[in-house]
């Protein structure tokens, strides 16, 4: 039996907490090919916040639409659906940020809402409009943006995402 020099083969002898594994019996523990690791998530962390960017922004394109159709519900005179939306319109995007840990995470879901409601709130071939120039369609339009930009600017960031290593460099 010839002895062998840990390395020459090339593949080093693995170490458990600084020690060198123990030969049973004289027998040589055989050794195993090379398995290839499983993605790591680090590798899968720019994928899955792609994904989640996408969503908030679906997520605020419904904002949009739903909005768009059911905020021009009145009590006595007063928007109450208009100014139903504009409480919603800062809890969903504050908290996306919060939770995303930035303000990217809220800004997609407002760019979402913008797109979906200035589109309805333009004036169709047929002459339709689906969010009028009425009370309502003001508050919900314009009081919307402002909220929006509100919950942007004051949703905390835990750092930049442009500025975050995701493990290779």
């Amino acid at each position: 039996m010839r002895e062998e020099i840990p390395g020459a083969s090339g593949v080093e002898p693995q170490r458990l907490g600084g020690v060198e594994p123990q030969h049973l019996g004289g027998v040589e523990p055989q050794r195993r090919e090379h398995v290839p690791r499983p993605v790591d998530g680090d590798a899968m962390a720019p994928m899955v916040a792609g994904a989640a960017y996408g969503m908030l922004f679906l997520l605020g394109i419904v904002l949009g639409v739903v909005g768009g159709f059911q905020h021009s519900w009145y009590a006595g005179g007063v928007p109450v659906a208009a100014l139903a939306w504009l409480v919603v319109l800062f809890a969903v995007p504050y908290g996306m940020g919060r939770l995303m840990g930035g303000k990217a995470g809220a800004l997609v879901p407002a760019l979402g809402w913008f797109a979906s409601s200035f589109l309805l709130a333009a004036k169709q071939r047929a002459g339709d409009l689906v969010i009028a120039g009425d009370t309502s369609g003001f508050w919900y339009l314009y009081g919307g943006v402002a909220v929006l930009a509100v919950a942007v600017i004051v949703t905390r960031s835990s750092g930049s995402w442009l500025l975050r290593s995701y493990g290779g460099a």
